[in-house]
C-alpha cells in the first residue's frame, strides 16, 4: 500500500536526517575529505543513488541546514515589517539566541562541528559561499522593507556588516563556552556592537531610521 502524503512527507524527513546524521558522524570522525558518500550511505542503510536524491553534494551533507537558515532570515524579516530593517534583524537574532535554536546553540557537538569545519579548505570555502549567499538574502529583505532597489548598496553594505558580526560573535561564543563562561551573553555583546556600527554606517537611512521608512 502507498502511504498516505502525510506520512510519505514524514519518510522523507527521517531519511533525510538519517542519512545527515550519518555523515555528520562520519565526516567529525575521520573528516571531510576520507569520507565517501558510498561510505555514509552504507551507515545509513541507504543506496548511494538515494543520498543523492537528497543531497546534491557532500559539502550540501554537511551544511544540510543552510536552506533552514535562509527561512528563518526570510520569515523572520517578512513577520517584523513594522520595524527598521537593522530593528528587525536585531530581534530576529535576540528571539533565535534566546530561545536556543540549534542554529545558534554552542555546545560540544557544535564545536566538534566546526573544528571539522576548519579542517576542510573545501568546507571552508563552502561556507564562506552560504554566508554570502545568506547576505545576499539580508540585504535584499532589508532594502525591499526600505523601498530601495534590491541592489541598493546601502543595504548590501549593512548586510555584510550584520552578517560578519554575527560570524565573529559566534566565534566569540564558541570561544566562551570553551572557556568555561555563557555563550550567548558574549554572542550577544558582539552583536549589538555590530548593530552599532550599522546604526553608524546607515545613519540618515530608512534601515536605522522609522521616520524615514515607506
Amino acid at each position: 500500500m502507498t502511504p498516505p502524503p502525510g506520512r510519505r512527507e514524514q519518510r522523507k524527513t527521517e531519511t533525510r536526517q538519517t542519512i545527515s546524521d550519518a555523515a555528520t558522524e562520519l565526516i567529525i570522525r575521520h573528516g571531510f575529505e576520507s569520507v565517501s558518500m558510498s561510505e555514509i550511505a552504507d551507515a545509513a542503510g541507504v543506496s548511494r543513488k538515494t543520498v543523492f536524491n537528497y543531497f546534491a553534494s557532500k559539502e550540501d551533507l554537511v551544511f544540510d541546514r543552510d536552506e533552514e537558515a535562509r527561512t528563518l532570515l526570510r520569515e523572520g524579516m517578512t513577520a517584523r515589517r513594522g520595524m527598521t530593517p537593522l530593528a528587525a534583524f536585531q530581534s530576529l537574532v535576540r528571539e533565535l539566541l534566546g530561545s536556543g535554536h540549534p542554529l545558534l546553540r554552542i555546545n560540544a557537538g557544535a564545536a566538534a562541528f566546526w573544528s571539522t569545519v576548519a579542517d576542510s579548505p573545501v568546507l571552508v570555502a563552502h561556507a564562506r559561499r552560504l554566508q554570502a549567499l545568506l547576505a545576499d538574502d539580508l540585504a535584499q529583505l532589508m532594502a525591499d522593507a526600505a523601498g530601495r532597489p534590491a541592489d541598493d548598496a546601502e543595504a548590501r553594505l549593512g548586510a555584510a556588516m550584520l552578517l560578519a558580526s554575527m560570524v565573529a560573535a559566534y566565534q566569540k561564543g564558541m570561544a566562551s563556552q570553551q572557556a568555561g563562561e555563557d555563550p550567548r551573553q558574549a554572542m550577544l555583546q558582539l552583536i549589538v556592537r555590530g548593530g552599532t556600527g550599522v546604526l553608524v554606517a546607515l545613519a540618515g537611512t530608512p534601515y536605522t531610521d522609522p521616520g524615514l521608512r515607506p
